[in-house]
């Protein structure tokens, strides 16, 4: 059976009840050993009915499901679509080994909703998952599976991993010996092999190594 492609059900829903702004919040890299988690809260602006055709021409599902080369090609088409909007929330590999992995991930989501500088009574947000976003004034609500069926935050799901990836790429040519281009930072054997060779660099999660290593 063929799977059905994430709609706008849920965003047209929130429009009609008078949200302007219906904003998918998802976030990507919980669990590689190394780099950032990345956060994406992306949202149409008033689409047209052209937009609309085009939005929808372009595939897109959760990132899991499609190719590195398809989210890249839905990425690069996304950006010249003027109105989807989107703001990125990185937070590094210290913070993550400071504050865990989970507060990390929510502390990116809210700082990818942050640089949105949205109206808060004019906007809502749609969180992948089972948590909301602490500490914020917008309203929300948590869609677990939120990216297989919830266009947003299917879109903002691969904004995050397409964005998450090109910093993996630039720290792939810093460290070199790790092999970060290939697995960007997840626990491969090959990784693992390049830790045990190399030990550990600047931006691996000593907390995840620890962790592991206590196993």
């Amino acid at each position: 059976m063929k799977q059905q492609l994430p709609k706008l059900d849920e965003e047209k829903k929130l429009w009609d009840s008078g949200y302007l702004n219906v904003v998918g919040v998802d976030e990507v890299g919980r669990g590689p050993l190394a780099g950032p988690v990345v956060a994406c809260a992306c949202f149409l602006d008033k689409p047209s009915k052209k937009d609309l055709k085009e939005i929808f021409s372009l595939g897109v599902k959760d990132s899991k499901k499609i190719s590195e080369k398809k989210r890249e090609e839905i990425f690069k088409k996304a950006e010249k679509i003027g109105c989807i909007k989107w703001g990125i929330g990185i937070v590094d590999q210290k913070t993550i080994d400071k504050i865990n992995i989970l507060n990390a991930s929510l502390l990116a989501m809210k700082i990818a909703v942050e640089n949105l500088k949205l109206e808060a009574k004019n906007s809502f947000l749609l969180v992948d998952g089972r948590e909301v976003i602490p500490d914020i004034s917008i309203s929300q609500s948590a869609k677990v599976g939120g990216d297989q069926h919830v266009f947003s935050i299917a879109l903002a799901s691969i904004v995050a991993k397409v964005t998450r990836d090109n910093i993996m790429k630039k720290y792939a040519k810093k460290y070199p010996e790790y092999g970060f281009e290939k697995h960007k930072g997840y626990g491969t054997k090959k990784h693992f092999e390049m830790i045990k060779k190399y030990g550990i660099c600047k931006i691996h999660r000593v907390s995840f190594l620890t962790s592991l290593a206590k196993k």
